[in-house]
């Protein structure tokens, strides 16, 4: 009886949402409509859609093939333990982790996110942590996400000092991050202080006969046919992420733009490409004295980039040619878009799933509030680093 009462009080959820759906997809699309026109608004959807498309996602496509393919060649041929060696002292004073730990920066900088949930899951590593160290470790290495595809974008800009500046940002923002978030946890259970469990012998994965063969004959490959390799599987890899970074730029992206600019030169709408209502800019406007004030943003349409990297810094960054072709971008706002885009890189897509995989799904919603708040210090950051330099 209780089963049928809860299929009931379900149905009755979904049915409540559907209308729900349906009043406020309308009343958005109205509310547009009524603004730019029916047909101009539909037109200019799909000449957005169209435009991004051609013009920014297969340029993005061809920066993270290239991207991968690098970050491949980097890991066959032991640049990432060099990193490791070089940069592993400075977690414990900085961020409070072990030095192991800087692997979670540079797997998630040469490609995204999720990185480092494969090395959290990884027993053998996470044995390096105290249990206040390991669930920080998810904030600190998600500050990296996608660095090295956003900085190579921003230097095929012909932008060159701006973009590191905004890496520093980054970084500032996460230390800050990652030490409060340990206190925190701390605070609120001493438990937290205990180490990681160690894997034990019986539970290690050992290497079936094909794995430990396969390990000989990529010992004794060439030099030559190991760099090919890795360029070829790193490409390969590249073009996954492409592909899945195109939904997130054509239809965030086309939403932002309709939201963020106005109608054509002449004031008319005609359903070309990136016309809309400018709603963004208007409400910005009203408070732009703080963006002006914390990120230097002396335009209100830039804050389009950072709210889009909350979901996907791949459709942010379809948006730069744009603000480039307005002449909205400047050095300070490039430092800024780094800082920030680096450091949010679209988490709020992917951290439920992390917390969740790594057993603390209760921590989810402090964790992504700290990750929130640091990428807006790495924002501010980034503009005090980018004044200080423009002062020689």
């Amino acid at each position: 009886m209780n089963r049928k009462r809860l299929k009931e009080a379900l149905l009755q959820r979904k049915t409540a949402e559907g209308f729900v759906f349906i009043i406020v997809f309308l009343a958005v699309f109205t509310y547009i409509g009524n603004i730019m026109g029916l047909s101009n608004m539909l037109n200019t959807i799909m000449n957005t859609a169209h435009d991004l498309l051609l013009q920014t996602v297969f340029y993005l496509m061809g920066v993270v093939v290239l991207s991968g393919a690098l970050s491949r060649l980097f890991i066959e041929f032991g640049v990432v333990r060099i990193m490791e060696f070089l940069f592993g002292r400075l977690m414990k004073p900085l961020f409070g982790l072990p030095g192991v730990a800087v692997l979670g920066a540079i797997m998630p900088f040469l490609s995204d996110n999720p990185a480092v949930l494969t090395l959290a899951k990884d027993q053998n590593f996470s044995r390096y942590f105290k249990k206040y160290q390991f669930v920080s470790f998810i904030n600190f290495g998600t500050a990296f996400g996608m660095g090295l595809i956003v900085l190579v974008f921003m230097l095929g800009k012909g932008y060159a000092v701006e973009p590191l500046i905004g890496i520093l940002g980054a970084i500032g923002g996460c230390i800050l991050s990652t030490r409060f978030f340990q206190k925190m946890l701390i605070a609120k259970d001493p438990s937290y202080l205990e180490a990681m469990p160690v894997v034990s012998e019986e539970k290690k994965e050992t290497r079936t006969h094909e794995e430990q063969r396969a390990e000989v004959l990529q010992a004794k490959e060439s030099t030559f046919i190991r760099f090919l390799n890795a360029l070829l599987d790193g490409g390969k890899n590249g073009v996954e992420l492409g592909l899945a970074i195109i939904p997130g730029v054509i239809i965030i992206s086309t939403a932002v733009f309709i939201l963020t600019f106005g109608p054509g030169p002449s004031g008319v709408y005609d359903g070309s490409p990136y016309q809309g209502i400018a709603l963004l800019p208007d409400l910005a406007g009203r408070i732009n004295f703080i963006f002006d004030w914390l990120f230097g943003f002396k335009h209100p349409e830039l804050v389009a980039f950072p709210i889009t990297s909350l979901g996907t810094v791949g459709a942010a960054l379809g948006q730069v040619p744009l603000f480039i072709s307005q002449g909205f971008l400047d050095g300070n706002a490039v430092a800024v878009f780094t800082a920030m885009g680096i450091s949010w890189s679209g988490f709020l897509s992917t951290y439920s799933a992390i917390f969740d995989a790594i057993g603390y799904r209760n921590l989810t919603s402090k964790a992504m509030g700290i990750h929130l708040a640091s990428g807006l210090i790495a924002g501010v950051f980034a503009h005090l680093l980018y004044l200080l330099y423009a002062l020689f």
